[in-house]
């Protein structure tokens, strides 16, 4: 698959490292049946640029490039409050000399907050240009469309980038970190047997499933969805991953079985915390020194712990964790993961 004829900008001179997990996967076998576990290798990309870096910064190669192309002043996208999204694209843009505006939607009344921590003090200091607040369930499309008429009437170039950097040119970034991987397979003589990954807006999952068959890497892909159950999540990944495909003109067509994803994580809502959220996050961090977020990362690990519990995967299987940030918005839940009081 061919992304040379793609403007990109490079925000990450490096691989991000595949790391072994023995300690964390040490302390996982001994609540698996007979003892056993896979074991857990983790790709970091929480160590991506625009630090603390996250999933969203693959994706920002594309965006930022194809929004500099086209003249672009200021970039308009959208998230919830906390969104990492929203941060490392303001990230972005601050380091091409761009203006940001956000659309936050509150899906959870009352829950943003332009004084919190996490992410929410990121965004001053980092001097987003404007905040529009909009209620949970708000055309999101619409309301950053309305964003863009006023950069316009105010005469300024906007470019609107979807809600987590989720399209085709923004799956881009996972085709090219499905490239990244299999050359870090190689190259470190490993066989990962699984690939464990959050599915939300869909973006990496669908652009990592479009770059696994494009580059024919025969690793099944589980998505652990953040924010719905496999019958609202999995047409979302399938449709983005048939985009990506479709964008790279390369005549593949996305096999439907091969979209995967896991519920049952992500309850009760969105951003709320849950208990086996909590135990995710300490388990990683006192194991291994490495911090998940309660959003995003959190609950994907502990859709990864429980299908080990329940004998998903095979004993000493190879399944790598695809971390893909969020460490902000972990201080603006600090005695949630520390005292697991939610």
């Amino acid at each position: 698959m061919d992304l040379s004829r793609f403007p990109r900008r490079v925000y990450t001179e490096h691989p991000t490292p595949l790391e072994f997990a023995p300690r964390f996967s040490q302390a996982l076998a001994t609540t698996c049946p007979g003892g056993k576990g896979p074991r857990v290798w983790i790709k970091r990309d929480d160590m991506l640029g625009l630090f603390p870096g996250g999933n969203k910064t693959r994706k920002l190669e594309f965006l930022a490039a194809d929004a500099l192309e086209k003249g672009a002043t200021t970039l308009v996208t959208c998230g919830a409050p906390q969104s990492n999204h929203c941060r490392i694209t303001l990230a972005a843009a601050v380091k091409e000399g761009l203006r940001c505006r956000f659309v936050i939607e509150e899906r959870v009344p009352g829950s943003y907050s332009s004084t919190a921590s996490g992410n929410n003090f990121m965004f001053n200091l980092m001097g987003v240009e404007a905040i529009t607040v909009v209620p949970g369930g708000s055309n999101m499309a619409e309301a950053m469309q309305k964003v863009a008429d006023e950069v316009t009437a105010q005469g300024g170039k906007a470019y609107i980038i979807p809600g987590g950097g989720s399209n085709a040119l923004g799956g881009l970034g996972y085709v090219a970190c499905a490239q990244e991987l299999q050359q870090q397979f190689y190259d470190m003589g490993v066989t990962i047997d699984r690939v464990v990954v959050g599915s939300g807006s869909s973006g990496t999952h669908g652009g990592l499933l479009a770059g696994f068959l494009g580059n024919h890497i025969d690793i099944p892909i589980v998505g652990i969805g953040v924010s719905r159950d496999p019958a609202d999540q999995e047409p979302l990944v399938y449709k983005e991953a048939q985009a990506v495909a479709d964008l790279l003109n390369v005549g593949l067509t996305i096999p439907r079985d091969k979209v995967v994803s896991v519920g049952g994580y992500w309850q009760p809502k969105y951003s709320i915390p849950n208990d086996m959220m909590v135990e995710a996050v300490q388990m990683l961090a006192r194991s291994e020194g490495i911090l998940l977020d309660p959003v995003y990362t959190g609950k994907i690990m502990a859709g990864l712990i429980g299908l080990a519990r329940k004998g998903f995967f095979n004993p000493d299987e190879n399944v790598m964790f695809l971390h893909t940030g969020g460490l902000p918005s972990l201080h603006a839940y600090e005695q949630v993961v520390l005292t697991g009081e939610h």
